[in-house]
């Protein structure tokens, strides 16, 4: 794990007005928490800061807080050594518009004794089921563990290249250095790949408010439609067996 110094003062303007203040002269307002109590106020340069820290300030890293004392006068300055903290950043409060660090808050930690944090959970490799058109699906991105602050990865890897469609990889499945433990259930999906996405067809929907025809009514329609089909045929057959009429007999002249 990665231990960074950072240079900080006392800090003894509290209160809004004087906070504002501050961030206007470049300077960070800051808290030291220890056992969930507010310890220490502390200021610290935002340039600085984002010097020593950069990107890092959403992940874990031990910083050493070198802690000065604030005063103008350099004798009481000079009669107080810096004091060194060991501590975790807890949050960062940023501007919502601006983006700019509003405020920190520090816990501070013992090299000797375990504590809690999240670890990012990131794939290796590259699953066979992705290569065949299935899709890596990440249903934990980060996982709690129990460790010294000393022994905290950066991040835990999960190997998925043997993962075919329909495989999951689990918590238990999470190969972990030496000194982890994982604190969330094993037996949780972690990743998986699933099947590709397949379209599916709407089917003709009738026209709205048109009720569909019923089986029985479409079936007495069909035969009635049979039986007018075939009524000229016969009809047809009638008229070719009808008798011929014979031609009337020549009338006999009378006579004179």
């Amino acid at each position: 794990m990665e231990r960074i110094n950072l240079e900080t003062q006392l800090r003894e303007e509290k209160g809004k007005q004087l906070v504002k203040r501050l961030r206007y002269q470049g300077f960070i307002p800051a808290v030291v928490y220890k056992g969930g109590k507010d310890n220490l106020s502390l200021k610290l340069s935002e340039k600085d800061f984002l010097k020593v820290i950069g990107t890092k300030a959403g992940t874990n890293v031990i910083i050493n807080l070198k802690i000065a004392d604030s005063g103008d006068d350099k004798e009481k300055k000079a009669s107080k050594s810096a004091k060194d903290k060991t501590v975790m950043i807890k949050e960062v409060q940023r501007d919502p518009v601006k983006g700019n660090i509003l405020h920190i808050d520090f816990s501070e930690i013992s090299l000797t004794e375990t504590l809690k944090v999240k670890v990012r959970v990131d794939p290796k490799g590259e699953p066979v089921g992705v290569k065949e058109g299935g899709t890596l699906e990440r249903i934990i991105w980060e996982v709690e563990v129990e460790c010294l602050p000393t022994q905290i990865p950066e991040k835990l890897e999960v190997a998925v290249a043997d993962l075919k469609i329909g495989d999951s990889v689990f918590v238990k499945n999470i190969v972990l250095p030496k000194g982890v433990k994982i604190l969330q259930d094993p037996e949780l999906i972690v990743m998986s790949v699933k099947p590709p996405f397949v379209e599916k067809v709407a089917e003709a929907v009738p026209a709205e408010g048109a009720p569909e025809e019923p089986e029985l009514i479409r079936k007495k329609k069909e035969v009635e439609e049979e039986v007018e089909g075939e009524a000229p045929k016969e009809a047809k057959k009638e008229t070719k067996e009808e008798p011929k009429k014979e031609a009337p007999a020549p009338k006999k002249e009378e006579k004179k």
